[in-house]
């Protein structure tokens, strides 16, 4: 069901979800569709009832994948896929298409929350479908793989290295991306493992990550959500229908790639014990807003504009020059603007007994190289966040245009 802007029309328990679309702003721009979240009233007298956060159901099949205009759901499964050893070169492309048909069919078959078939575990048996969505990205290596170097996208290339970055390879790129959102962890864990034992013999998992935002309904009306900093966090992100929403996270022409995205995809852990050992007036410094309710320094409430000229009593800057908000708005990077849709993670402790935990940041946009690129530049060189941060992985990868009825994502590329 589309709107009359042709984008997919949101339902009420659609946009309670995007309560769960927080994220750290690294890349500057907030959580996805967060203003209509706020604007959205609660279903029924109570909230929306554990029924309804089962049945609701977001279609596979569109101009547009799923899991990229929707607010993020409760929890997330990213993972990346390379192609089995040798199922290299062009012979591969059989194996990929056959892959990517599967795939896709049994991506619109959980989005409808049909019954499993008696051969598949049956993790999600007494579930619903819960808001699932999932989403697959070509990174620029399955290019290579399967002879289809003259038809990758001229944006998909090597993230440069950026300053204080500490990349675990491994755990980073990849052939094949998958996303998969869902409001219920077991119905988004099922998919997942569906998927693996399909790709069994063409691909093989090269990492996996898990993370979550806040439940549906976990608030007495929609708010948006908190990173584990404790920051409100998913303001400003840019919006369906907002002047250059397209162009900046749509590509545009001809070919198979017409009307897809570029999603980047990065691992940040957040140095918990050091950024809670600071008093709440320091850390707002640092982010430039008000932990209580997420309104900028510079006054107002958390949806009133940023006044990056206002200046306290003293004559000082209400917003530090390094503040997060500051070094990372559009206004101060050319208009670079990206549409996020983060979750948190946390995977227990290190050896030195600090918390595993952050940020998985997923960032949708028409070009990297105008959109997360030299924004990050700048928060590496200015950001008085980073000193609280470490990049530990990385990914970007070609996001196709959704599937008609019957087709599958990638089928202009490969058919």
């Amino acid at each position: 069901m589309t709107s009359s802007s042709g984008l997919p029309r949101l339902s009420r328990r659609a946009l309670l979800g995007s309560a769960g679309a927080a994220g750290l702003a690294v890349g500057a721009v907030g959580g996805a569709l967060g203003q209509q979240a706020l604007a959205a009233p609660a279903a029924g007298t109570g909230g929306s009832t554990g029924a309804a956060l089962g049945r609701a159901t977001i279609p596979f099949h569109g101009p547009r994948q799923a899991g990229i205009l929707q607010p993020a759901q409760a929890r997330v499964q990213l993972a990346a896929f390379d192609l089995a050893d040798g199922a290299g070169g062009t012979g591969s492309r059989d194996g990929l298409r056959k892959l990517l048909r599967q795939w896709s069919a049994t991506a619109a078959r959980l989005a409808r929350g049909e019954d499993a078939p008696s051969a598949e575990n049956q993790i999600a048996r007494d579930a619903g479908p819960c808001s699932l969505t999932v989403t697959f990205g070509f990174g620029a290596s399955l290019f290579d793989k399967t002879g289809l170097t003259d038809r990758r996208p001229a944006a998909l290339a090597p993230l440069p290295d950026f300053p204080e970055d500490a990349i675990d390879r491994a755990r980073s790129d990849g052939d094949l991306w998958v996303q998969i959102g869902a409001d219920d962890a077991l119905v988004a864990f099922h998919a997942l493992r569906v998927l693996q034992r399909q790709a069994a013999g063409t691909a093989t998992l090269r990492w996996q990550m898990a993370g979550f935002g806040r439940t549906p309904g976990a608030t007495p009306h929609p708010m948006t959500g908190r990173n584990l900093m404790g920051q409100v966090d998913g303001t400003n992100n840019p919006k369906p229908g907002q002047d250059g929403f397209e162009e900046k996270i749509f590509t545009g022409g001809d070919g198979w790639f017409a009307g897809g995205t570029y999603a980047v995809v990065r691992r940040i852990r957040m140095l918990l014990d050091n950024w809670e050992n600071l008093p709440t007036d320091r850390q707002e410094r640092v982010i430039g807003r008000r932990k209580s309710d997420g309104a900028p320094l510079s006054g107002g409430t958390e949806t009133t504009a940023v006044d990056l000229t206002a200046r306290g009593a003293d004559g000082a800057l209400a917003v530090p020059a390094d503040a997060h908000i500051r070094v990372a708005a559009p206004g101060s990077n050319g208009g670079a603007a990206m549409l996020r849709r983060g979750f948190s993670y946390a995977d227990g402790v290190l050896a030195d007994g600090s918390p595993d935990a952050g940020l998985l940041f997923v960032a949708f946009q028409a070009d990297p190289m105008k959109g997360f690129v030299p924004v990050q530049r700048k928060l590496a060189r200015g950001d008085g966040l980073s000193r609280f941060i470490r990049h530990e992985s990385s990914g970007l990868y070609a996001v196709p245009p959704g599937a008609p009825e019957g087709g599958y994502v990638g089928q202009a590329l490969l058919d």
